[in-house]
């Protein structure tokens, strides 16, 4: 398998699984949904396999919040992931490219892993509500989906 994405491929960050199911903000929700769907039927989305593990942790974290979802539920939601969506899995030399970016970048540990699974398999853009939005980080582009609706232009 080449470690290419595909021309123009998208990587979406476990914050916009997670909004399209938390009703308490409910704009993300619809932004993250029109988001998947489209991406979906365009077939230009990546998830990493670090925001897989990301969005159940959230998604069912009980303790002082009530759970986004049931495990199962979760589990659905993944197996559909699974079948609708390229994901990405780390490697050694993605690894590297992540402690790269926090070195070179400044950036925390997890932004850097989220960036260097976007730089390391060729997606154009990585979409994120995490980092500036519109900045370029190596070779790729950082938008933040969720912009508009938090800079009040929605």
């Amino acid at each position: 398998m080449t470690r290419a994405a595909r021309v123009g491929a998208r990587l979406i960050d476990s914050n916009i699984l997670v909004y399209r199911f938390d009703r308490r903000f409910p704009l993300k929700q619809a932004v993250a949904r029109q988001l998947l769907r489209g991406g979906i039927e365009a077939g230009d989305l990546c998830v990493s396999f670090q925001a897989i593990v990301e969005f159940v942790a959230v998604a069912t974290r009980g303790g002082s919040q009530v759970a986004l979802l049931a495990h199962s539920e979760a589990q659905e939601q993944v197996d559909k992931l699974l079948a609708e969506v390229r994901i990405l899995y780390p490697t050694a030399s993605l690894l590297r490219i992540a402690l790269q970016g926090c070195k070179t970048y400044r950036l925390s540990w997890f932004d850097a892993l989220n960036w260097a699974y976007a730089e390391f398999y060729g997606c154009a853009e990585l979409l994120t509500e995490d980092l500036q939005h519109g900045a370029l980080i190596g070779s790729v582009i950082v938008r933040n989906p969720f912009h508009a609706v938090q800079e009040g232009i929605a």
